[in-house]
C-alpha cells in the first residue's frame, strides 16, 4: 500500500463516526398550523421565515419547518396535534387562537409561540401577560383596543356623527373583533365625552 492510498484510508475513517453521528442528530422540527389555506398563507408563510433568518434560523440548513394549513378545517386540530406531540417536534407555532387552544391541550412540554387576537390570559394560554409560565408564549394583537381607539379617533373627527356603519367581509371577519366593534359603538349618553 502507497503512503497517499494509507493518509487517505486513515483520513476517510477519522472521518466516517463524525459523518454518521451528524446523519443521526436531525434538524429540529417546528410544527407551524395555520388555519388558512397554503394558497391565502403565502404571505404569512413568508414573513415566518424572513423572522426566523433574523434569529439565526434557515429553513433547511439548521431547522425544518413543516407548514400544516387547515383551511378552515377546525375538526383535523386534536388529531394534528397529537401527531407533533407524538413526534416530539421542538416547537408548535401558531398565528390562530384554536390552534395554539388545541396545542395547550396537547402537550404541556413542547414549546408553544402563538399569535392571537384575544387576551392569551382571558383564553388560558398564559398565566398572566408578564409572566407567562408554562409552555405557551407569544403575541396579542388586543384588536378590541384598537377597535376603540379608531372610533374614538373618528368620533374626534366627526363628533356630530349620529350614525357609523363598519363594513366587514364575513368569511375573513373575527368574531371578537366585531363583538369589541359593536360593543364600542352602543350610544353614549350626551355630553360624556369621548
Amino acid at each position: 500500500m502507497k503512503r497517499r492510498e494509507f493518509i487517505t484510508l486513515i483520513g476517510g475513517a477519522a472521518v466516517w463516526p463524525l459523518a454518521t453521528r451528524a446523519q443521526q442528530s436531525a434538524m429540529p422540527i417546528i410544527g407551524f398550523v395555520s388555519a388558512r389555506s397554503a394558497e391565502a398563507s403565502v404571505r404569512d408563510d413568508a414573513a415566518f421565515n424572513k423572522g426566523l433568518g433574523k434569529t439565526g434560523y434557515v429553513e433547511g440548513q439548521n431547522v425544518a419547518v413543516e407548514y400544516h394549513w387547515l383551511d378552515g378545517q377546525f375538526g383535523r386540530l386534536s388529531s394534528l396535534m397529537a401527531d407533533l406531540v407524538r413526534r416530539r417536534v421542538a416547537v408548535i407555532a401558531t398565528p390562530n387562537n384554536a390552534a395554539a387552544l388545541a396545542a395547550k391541550a396537547a402537550t404541556t412540554t413542547i414549546p408553544i409561540v402563538f399569535g392571537v387576537a384575544e387576551d392569551p390570559t382571558h383564553l388560558g394560554l398564559v398565566a398572566s401577560l408578564a409572566r407567562p409560565g408554562g409552555n405557551a408564549t407569544g403575541i396579542n394583537f388586543f384588536p378590541g383596543e384598537v377597535v376603540a381607539k379608531r372610533l374614538g379617533l373618528l368620533h374626534d373627527l366627526v363628533p356630530k356623527a349620529v350614525r357609523i356603519a363598519v363594513l366587514v367581509n364575513p368569511a375573513n371577519t373575527k368574531v371578537a373583533e366585531e363583538r369589541d366593534t359593536r360593543s364600542c359603538t352602543r350610544p353614549r349618553p350626551a355630553n360624556s365625552g369621548p
